[in-house]
């Protein structure tokens, strides 16, 4: 009886639920029983209503079994869900999808490895099944956070965690792909789900760098078989999938997690991994999106400012990195705020090293103060590889914006048109930034080609790149010139003119030119006149080193190669005569080893424009004279006067004149081959800039302290020697008289109007100017003695001195001191006779009126 009483109780029970429970058998070893699922499986096609009904008995079976550690039974019924959603699309299948995913969730959440795959198994091939309309209410957050805790899991069975982690990121991967595919379902980029789901990944990429550093071969094409097997590898392809879905409005909530996950392991130094990260990063997203994660590094750089100067190296690397393969795509508009970002680093690192330095020098104490020293260069370093790096992957047009805005970032003592601040730099620091600057504008310009020079230089380029040549700091100008022939050399000549020295013969050089354009002659007309004044200039520095004579020949000979007609090469051989001049006249006190640089250079420079114009009577002259050289007087060759240990002569004037190239002879030369010949009689005078205040103060302040040593009521040591002549009326006479004089005002009126008929119009203008201003501030250091002269007599009227008395002193002294000035200065070669007359003339009126 009690028989028939449940065969008539299982005979009422749902049918749906009568062959859920024959796919069961008693023997659970057994496996799914094959032809009940097959019956279930069409039951369930055939009433898909019954779908929902299904699923929740189930579940409900599942959750049953789970708890009992029937395992068994939970991979039967896991297979049976498995292939119920496989064969079922029907828009009914949403509420066994709830039903399905709420039994993943409880296998997620227990204890057992083995459950939790199988749970992660099951929810990858949900994952990867279409449904042809999404569901809006169904949400991840467990799955997300489930699927991370495993990627980190930490049992203490080697094999047991590598498959946790496996499943933990194939899970992830499941999410992203349910999930990404669908605008309207964007939960999965959401901040709290990416601070989970990136971070889960990295932990597990980080990995395969600790145990190999990625050393070794490419990948073999079988490697994405094994990836299943590599928790590394695999959640690097996750990432990449990722990152390959991201849009330009979650895209910043991608990467934002990496910087904090390299910032809590420390990854910054040493940065491989951290390297490694950003090229899938950008090698995975859409090109039109990299300059979002190049803002994001420079943000994050500013952001770790203040940090040590190795994690500020390797985030500068990282950007490196981005930049390299960002600069062959989409920049976008962060090309100026790249640099912009960069220099200020550049200018804080600086400022860091040079607080270092101070206090160094306050406490010598510190011992790690070198370390930081070459730590901060390392981060210099890194800079400016990064802005070279960046700036000549750019176009033409940008380049020349970018040459122009780091330019302007250098600064120069006495001016104020830098926009860098430096007012917590120092001297040091300033000198500092200045080198790397200018080193970063010499990677910036390197393989820069610019069809005309005017592009390449422009005014407003040119003046300020100029400016610190003229700086009494070798370096800086080497790294100026270096700019220059970065510039100027358009056809790849400057390596074959690599060292200075004789060349025999220039034509195995095989140097290539082209023949003069319009633009370029235009532009030496314009500004020819300022490159040979800075090359002239540069010539006659005391600091100069051999490097720095090598890099003025190649600025002479790619000029020569470059931008030279005939009355450029006119010009060029001039300067190069008047810097022979200079060497043996020896105005500036120059060294005998700076002197014999000058008369080198110049051997040098000469023998290779004469064999690149090809007028044979100028080479024989020029051959002749370094033959002559190398038998009597070889520290006039550059072979020999860079050598180490060279000797050298004690004095030049009583050489003889074969030794020197001479200037009737070259016009002799030149003008029998159709070269106009004139102006080769007029000397080269360079012209005089404003750029000349900056060498003139020490002059000035020279004069200055000469005139207070001489000011009345100074008490010199009676030790100390007066070199100062005697003023008699015969010296005052003497100064004006102008008997005896006519031949030499004769002599002297036909050579200026020589000079004005044959010498070029900017010459004169230069010489005028020069004369001007040397005039103006012989002027105004008087009158600045005459205001401190008022001033010492209002003090004596405080001291209520008689009026007839301090008017008597004032006026004889006054004119005794400032005549006495001007012969003095007259007698020692700075002025002129007529400059000295036209002083004196002023005095004397001053000295009429004031009486």
């Amino acid at each position: 009886m009690p028989t028939r009483v449940c065969c008539c109780c299982s005979a009422l029970r749902p049918r749906y639920k009568r062959l859920v429970d024959n796919i069961f058998p008693e023997d659970p070893k057994d496996g799914l029983v094959k032809a009940d699922m097959e019956k279930l499986t069409f039951y369930a096609v055939s009433a898909p209503e019954k779908l929902d009904r299904i699923g929740s008995y189930l579940a409900e079976r599942l959750s049953r079994d789970v708890v009992r550690h029937r395992s068994g039974y939970v991979l039967i019924a896991m297979e049976a869900l498995d292939q119920l959603l496989m064969a079922c699309h029907s828009q009914s299948i949403k509420p066994f999808v709830e039903s399905f995913l709420h039994m993943v969730a409880k296998l997620l959440e227990s204890g057992e490895p083995k459950l939790q795959v199988l749970g992660t198994n099951s929810f990858v091939k949900f994952a990867n099944i279409e449904e042809d309309t999404p569901s809006y209410h169904r949400r991840y957050d467990f799955f997300v956070s489930r699927f991370s805790a495993m990627c980190h899991s930490c049992d203490s069975d080697p094999e047991t965690r590598t498959e946790i982690r496996i499943a933990g990121i194939r899970g992830i991967q499941g999410v992203v792909r349910k999930t990404v595919n669908d605008e309207l379902r964007a939960t999965i980029w959401e901040p709290q789900h990416m601070d989970k789901i990136v971070p889960s990944l990295l932990f597990n990429m980080q990995k395969i760098e600790e145990v190999d550093s990625r050393i070794g071969p490419p990948p073999s094409p079988s490697a994405a078989d094994k990836a299943e097997e590599n928790p590394a590898m695999l959640a690097e392809n996750c990432f990449r999938e990722l990152l390959g879905r991201a849009t330009f409005g979650n895209m910043n909530n991608a990467v934002r997690p990496v910087f904090a996950h390299l910032d809590h392991h420390r990854l910054w130094d040493p940065n491989e991994f951290a390297v490694h990260c950003f090229k899938v990063i950008m090698y995975s997203i859409q090109a039109q999106y990299s300059h979002h994660v190049i803002q994001e590094i420079l943000g994050h750089l500013d952001a770790r400012k203040k940090d040590s100067p190795r994690v500020r190296a390797g985030i500068i690397q990282v950007l490196l990195e981005a930049v390299a393969i960002a600069a062959k795509g989409s920049i976008g508009p962060t090309v100026l705020e790249v640099f912009n970002t960069l220099l200020k680093h550049l200018r804080l690192s600086v400022e860091f090293e040079a607080r270092d330095l101070q206090g160094e020098s306050i406490s010598s104490a510190n011992l790690n103060t070198s370390s930081k020293d070459s730590d901060e260069k390392i981060v210099q370093n890194a800079i400016i590889q990064t802005i070279g790096f960046f700036g000549s992957n750019l176009p033409d047009y940008q380049r020349s914006e970018i040459m122009m805005f780091i330019m302007g970032k250098v600064p120069v003592f006495g001016t104020s048109t830098h926009t860098l601040d430096i007012s917590q730099l120092g001297d040091l620091g300033t000198r500092r930034i200045q080198i790397m600057l200018l080193r970063s504008l010499l990677m910036v310009t390197s393989g820069y080609k610019a069809k005309t020079i005017v592009t390449a230089l422009p005014g407003s380029f040119l003046d300020p790149l100029l400016s610190p040549s003229l700086m009494e700091d070798y370096e800086l100008r080497q790294l100026v010139l270096e700019v220059m022939h970065n510039l100027m050399d358009r056809h790849d000549n400057r390596a074959k003119l690599r060292g200075i020295r004789i060349i025999p013969d220039v034509a195995d050089l095989k140097i290539k030119r082209e023949k003069i354009c319009r633009q370029d002659t235009s532009f030496m007309k314009k500004n020819g006149q300022q490159l040979y004044r800075h090359i002239y200039l540069g010539c006659k520095e005391e600091d100069n080193v051999q490097k720095n004579y090598e890099l003025l020949y190649t600025s002479l000979a790619l000029i020569t190669i470059e931008l030279a007609n005939e009355e450029v090469v006119i010009d060029l051989i001039r300067l190069a005569i008047a810097l022979q001049d200079s060497a043996i006249i020896n105005e500036d006190n120059l060294s005998m080893f700076h002197r014999c640089g000058i008369m080198a250079l110049v051997a040098a420079y000469l023998n290779f424009v004469s064999q690149m114009i090809a007028v044979p009577a100028f080479c024989q002259h020029v051959s002749k004279v370094i033959e002559i050289r190398t038998m009597e007087a070889p520290y006039f060759l550059p072979e020999h006067i860079f050598r180490d240990k060279c000797m050298l002569p004690k004095s030049l004037e009583k050489h003889d004149k074969n030794l020197y190239f001479l200037t009737n002879k070259i016009a002799e030369s030149l003008g029998g081959s159709g070269y106009s010949v004139e102006r080769l009689s007029v000397p080269y005078v360079p012209q005089v800039t404003d750029e000349d205040r900056l060498s003139r103060r020490k002059s000035i302040v020279d004069t200055v302290s000469i005139q207070v040593d001489i000011l009345p009521n100074s008490n010199p040591s009676d030790d100390v020697v007066s070199n100062t002549e005697e003023i008699t009326f015969e010296a005052l006479k003497k100064a004006v008289d102008t008997s005896g004089m006519e031949e030499q005002e004769k002599e002297k009126r036909r050579l200026v109007i020589e000079r004005f008929q044959k010498a070029p119009f900017e010459e004169i203008a230069a010489q005028c100017e020069s004369k001007a201003n040397f005039l103006h501030d012989r002027l105004a250091q008087i009158l600045e003695l005459t205001i401190r002269n008022e001033a010492h007599d209002r003090g004596r009227e405080k001291l209520q001195v008689p009026p007839k008395e301090r008017t008597s002193a004032y006026s004889y002294v006054d004119f005794s001191v400032e005549t006495g000035l001007c012969i003095m200065w007259h007698s020692k070669g700075a002025i002129d006779r007529n400059c000295a007359s036209e002083i004196f003339f002023y005095i004397a009126v001053s000295f009429i009126f004031s009486t």
